[in-house]
């Protein structure tokens, strides 16, 4: 997915970082908020390569549980207020989250950073990925290579393999917006470095979030459902201008 705008008339470029606190408001629980906890598991043990190394039945079965849990919620009013700004902007998502709520809503350019919950691959190729949606994987089940399959997700001690196309998509913003993520989790946080000077810029978060020194961004200290019917009214202001 280039950001060439092939089709797209001369609509501006809308480029939305989606942190947890984008699904957050979905019923999706983040490790973050307990401490390094997530549903009583510690983060360490099923979120990191170390960990999958020690335990992968582990894993793989707090990530079968994650998939049961993504099955039960729906987007929230923030998730569809994206992907109903397709009419008016050319809108691309780049997503720290592993769920598929944005795809849900109707976004039609979504870069998960870190994967998605709702695929597996195999751990010699990881071309070979498989959608499973909502279902199990089983532990010991085999690609067709004949390795063992894992989640399609990027463990904290794992090189993140897109973020070099997310940073192009962020340098070709006309407007760049960040939503529910405290700009902590490197990579990702270092994105805001590749905006163009000048590019207008927001934040939507609830909570104090510390900004990169030399950003200039508004702030809407908001959660994502009301953030983003702000923000939506103020870039509809953008455009009318």
């Amino acid at each position: 997915m280039e950001m060439d705008g092939g089709g797209r008339g001369s609509r501006r470029r809308l480029v939305v970082l989606t942190g947890a606190g984008m699904s957050a408001e979905s019923g999706l629980k983040t490790f973050r908020d307990a401490g390094g906890l997530w549903e009583e598991y510690n983060v360490m043990d099923v979120a990191s390569i170390e960990g999958w190394y020690r335990n992968p039945e582990l894993v793989i079965e707090f990530y079968n549980k994650r998939r049961e849990q993504l099955a039960h919620v729906e987007p929230n009013a923030g998730h569809r207020i994206l992907a109903e700004l397709e009419e008016d902007f050319d809108v691309a998502i780049v997503t720290q989250n592993v769920d598929d709520l944005h795809e849900r809503a109707g976004s039609t350019r979504v870069l998960h950073l870190h994967g998605e919950l709702t695929k597996v691959r195999s751990v010699r190729d990881e071309s070979r990925v498989r959608d499973i949606g909502y279902g199990r994987l089983e532990f010991g089940e085999t690609d067709a290579d004949g390795a063992p399959l894992r989640p399609h997700i990027v463990w904290f001690g794992e090189a993140v393999p897109k973020i070099a196309e997310a940073a192009r998509w962020v340098g070709g913003a006309d407007i760049f917006a960040v939503v529910g993520t405290s700009l902590n989790v490197y990579p990702a946080a270092g994105l805001v470095h590749d905006l163009r000077p000048a590019t207008p810029a927001f934040l939507i978060d609830p909570n104090e979030v510390s900004l990169p020194g030399g950003t200039g961004f508004t702030v809407i200290r908001e959660g994502a459902c009301r953030g983003m019917e702000l923000l939506r009214e103020r870039l509809l202001s953008l455009g009318r201008e």
